[in-house]
């Protein structure tokens, strides 16, 4: 069985356990996809290949035992580059020439342990910072849905990948909307999950906290098994949520839930509109839940002014980044005033944003006992065209970034679980996505009610059109 690009992550495992096709077929065409694709979407900042049919083979010997019970066993599939793969430079976006690491981080770890195969590992803007692919070091990342324009950032490279069908999921982290917000702009499900559900070790704790791993895929049923694959902790992780079966609950009847429409964007210090024919989308997706037997109403979660205890975190992570970084001349100019600022806002500021935290949880998580999710819209806008913010002044490009991307980041200060789903296309084709967000460890709750509308608007089924081929495209 030859296994095109419209199979999943799922039926991808299928495939391999039932003996219809080897792990090695599947990376050697894996690896063809990348490199006819690479000139195009540019989705790649390393590909393993010598290493991945290595891997590819022992998994193959593995399959042919009856004792193969590994849930992703022989699947190819893609990580972020701010994740270190033994043997291979974690770059994180960077210019310069990185050494290879010695060790795995523990969500990588665990992804081998259920038997997958690290086919590469995917651009990513300089420290994960923007809501866009592009950079120096590596190019222009492209949207396969329109390679003029980009697949969001920071976890653009992981979404192209999959959308484009190179892989059938990736590992990406959001910080701020990095998984959310490519996965709604590549029409894709992205899952952010509670903190500490996939470790983010050797860093017990990315950007302040604010950082967590996450899965981008086709449907819901896909994201979620790599999410249950990658969860788990190091032993010294500082956030160990509660084990949870999030595939389990794709599929299970949600009951009829209390459901707010929130579209009006949280606190931010510069002008944020929701464009018009993103709204339309969202309000369908409303609509369509409605629809579905849920109670769907207008309410907006008490969020304040939580966005000053963001930036102090955000900040204070890009300082201590930039702290490590072997090249520190080589980054963008925007890095290093950020850097600068989370120097000045790293002590006491830091301190009360972190203590913050605490009061915000019983702020808004009381918004939760008189509703179950919050639906909004993932972005304000569509995804802006390659270079559109690439050459803007630190100012100018957080005045973009927040007219463009104000939804995503207030959950990644609580740390609790959203999931963007797509919501169709705009009247130019391009992809815009909704996010169904909920309280600390309601992954399961959110996946069951994005899977209800995966199975309604059957998302997967639409692929980006005409196929993405080796036609070149400008880095």
């Amino acid at each position: 069985m030859a296994l095109d690009r419209s199979e999943g992550l799922a039926e991808t495992a299928r495939a391999l356990a039932a003996g219809e096709v080897t792990s090695r077929a599947l990376v050697e065409r894996t690896l063809a996809r990348i490199e006819a694709s690479q000139g195009s979407l540019n989705a790649f900042r390393i590909v393993r290949a010598e290493a991945a049919l290595a891997e590819a083979d022992a998994a193959d010997r593995q399959l042919a035992s009856p004792d193969a019970r590994k849930p992703l066993l022989g699947v190819p599939v893609a990580v972020k580059d701010d994740m270190d793969v033994a043997g291979e430079p974690t770059a994180f976006g960077c210019c310069g020439e990185f050494p290879p690491v010695a060790e795995d981080g523990e969500a990588v770890r665990r992804l081998r342990a259920a038997g997958a195969v690290i086919i590469g590992k995917t651009n990513t803007c300089e420290f994960g910072q923007w809501p866009f692919t592009e950079g120096p070091a590596f190019g222009a990342t492209r949207n396969p849905w329109s390679t003029e324009h980009t697949p969001g950032g920071s976890s653009g490279g992981s979404a192209a990948a999959v959308a484009a069908g190179l892989v059938p999921a990736a590992l990406g982290s959001d910080g701020a909307g990095s998984v959310r917000i490519p996965a709604a702009w590549t029409h894709l499900v992205g899952i952010k999950p509670q903190r500490g559900r996939v470790s983010t070790w050797p860093r017990g704790e990315s950007f302040q906290g604010i950082t967590v791993n996450g899965t981008l895929a086709r449907t819901v049923a896909d994201a979620a098994l790599l999410l249950d694959a990658a969860s788990g902790n190091h032993a010294q992780d500082p956030h160990q949520p509660p084990a949870l079966d999030v595939s389990g609950a794709v599929g299970r009847d949600p009951g009829r839930l209390r459901i707010a429409l929130s579209l009006k964007p949280p606190f931010t210090a510069v002008p944020a509109r929701l464009r018009p024919e993103v709204r339309t989308r969202v309000v369908e997706l409303a609509e369509r839940l409605a629809a579905l037997g849920h109670f769907v109403e207008e309410a907006d979660p008490p969020y304040g002014q939580i966005g000053l205890t963001f930036v102090p975190r955000a900040t204070a992570g890009i300082a201590e980044r930039v702290g490590e970084a072997p090249f520190p001349a080589l980054l963008d100019r925007r890095t290093r005033d950020a850097a600068r600022l989370g120097r000045l806002l790293g002590g006491a500021p830091l301190r009360a944003a972190r203590r913050a935290e605490t009061a915000l949880h019983r702020r808004i998580g009381s918004f939760f006992t008189s509703y179950d999710v919050v639906l909004a819209p993932t972005t304000a806008a569509p995804p802006p065209p390659i270079g559109a913010l690439l050459e803007l002044s630190g100012f100018a490009t957080d005045r973009a970034m927040i007219a463009a991307c104000p939804y995503a980041w207030p959950w990644n200060v609580l740390g609790w679980p959203g999931v963007n789903v797509p919501a169709g296309f705009t009247p130019d084709g391009l992809p815009v996505g909704a996010q169904l967000l909920g309280p600390a460890n309601s992954e399961p709750l959110l996946v069951q009610v994005a899977a209800q509308l995966e199975a309604e608007l059957r998302w997967a089924e639409k692929w980006p059109s005409p196929p993405v081929t080796a036609r070149s495209a400008a880095a």
